[in-house]
């Protein structure tokens, strides 16, 4: 791995073996003293992780993030463990991934490059894997820091004039440049795509509701329970990335909604991916109705509910009506469990949402949601009838 592009840890014949890196910058800094999640997200990525090391620090040391004393601790638990890289739970720079290289001996990944790498892995659609490339794209043009072996592979020959040194950067970055002008350029296309198809909804007057949540929260599992869809839905982050669309028939409003599967949202989740999935992210910002489906068993649920709202305030979806979808209630103990399916919670001072407590696994509340839907959707449904009329 070069700290030029963003990469898995791999290694050939099993399993990449990985030392995560945690450090605590105190403030505002989100800080997982557990790595819990970073460790799912290199199980999603192909990696195991063999060890945990956390640090805490008043601000990130400018060479090595985390100072010389502790890559030198990292550097001996890499040799104990046999480890082939060395994973950090936050965002480096690129001269300090390239540092940490050099003094650790092995490949060095982030937080962003690992969330990158899962993404071009699970991305299945054109307009997924265009979304990822640019994401990707933008990350690299970002760490061309005297080490582009990786581009002149991918170059085959054509414009290989310039030698080693900064000419050598300028071809990588010219090229890089042009590739991003053209994603961008197909990805609008999609985009005006994405558009048409709405406008026809539109005209049709379709209710539309959208589910979002932290990854690994059960939306896939949802909506497959609530359209009988076969939407591929596994116990791991991003497991599904590509919006799903299917019509949802509401017996309780007497009418048909589109509901649409989005992308998971997850802690610091990197900007230009955000940027990159706009046209799908739309489908949020879009909709009439969100489901915001919630992990009731997981113990950070608070931190993972304000992450979700964060995101959807960026993408313009804030105003959006919620549902609050509580799921994996029957992974609850008995003394968590709700004394009803549904409720109203107060979110902000005076600001009020209905919440229904399910397990999409065994279908528990299922029933409860579709009618909380129905009474979202009925007004809708009612006014376009009469339009109609």
């Amino acid at each position: 791995m070069t700290s030029a592009a963003p990469q898995t840890l791999s290694q050939e014949g099993g399993p990449t073996r990985a030392v995560l890196v945690g450090v605590d910058l105190g403030g505002d800094s989100h800080f997982d003293p557990t790595l819990d999640e970073l460790a799912l997200l290199a199980e999603s990525a192909g990696d195991v992780a063999v060890a945990r090391v956390t640090a805490r620090r008043k601000a990130p040391d400018a060479a090595l993030f985390v100072g010389s004393g502790k890559a030198d601790e990292i550097r001996a638990m890499v040799g104990a463990t046999q480890a082939h890289g060395v994973i950090f739970d936050q965002t480096l720079s690129p001269a300090q991934q390239r540092n940490l290289e050099r003094h650790l001996g092995v490949p060095v990944a982030d937080r962003t490059s690992l969330i990158l790498d899962i993404f071009a892995a699970r991305a299945q659609s054109h307009e997924g894997k265009l979304q990822v490339e640019l994401a990707r794209l933008q990350y690299v043009a970002t760490r061309l820091v005297r080490r582009w072996s990786h581009l002149e592979r991918q170059r085959g020959g054509i414009g290989t004039r310039g030698g080693p040194g900064e000419a050598q950067i300028e071809l990588d970055r010219r090229m890089i440049g042009e590739r991003i002008k053209s994603v961008k350029a197909r990805l609008e296309k999609v985009k005006q795509q994405r558009g048409t198809q709405r406008r026809a909804r539109e005209r049709r007057g379709t209710f539309r509701v959208s589910l979002v949540g932290y990854t690994n929260a059960g939306k896939s599992t949802l909506f497959n329970a609530l359209v009988k869809a076969r939407t591929y839905a596994a116990d791991q982050l991003f497991a599904t990335l590509d919006t799903t669309t299917r019509s949802l028939w509401l017996g309780e409003a007497g009418a048909s909604v589109s509901l649409s599967d989005t992308v998971g949202f997850i802690r610091d989740l990197p900007h230009k991916l955000v940027e990159a999935f706009e046209a799908t992210l739309r489908e949020a910002a879009d909709a009439d109705l969100l489901l915001h489906v919630v992990d009731a068993a997981s113990p950070a649920l608070l931190e993972q509910q304000a992450e979700v709202e964060r995101v959807l305030e960026e993408i313009g979806a804030a105003g959006v009506p919620q549902i609050l979808v509580f799921n994996k209630c029957d992974l609850l103990e008995e003394s968590r469990l709700p004394r009803q399916p549904r409720d109203e919670v107060e979110v902000h001072p005076g600001m009020r949402r209905a919440r229904v407590f399910v397990s999409a696994r065994d279908g528990q509340g299922l029933d409860v949601l579709r009618q909380v839907i129905a009474e979202a959707a009925r007004p809708a449904h009612e006014a376009q009838t009469i339009t109609n009329e």
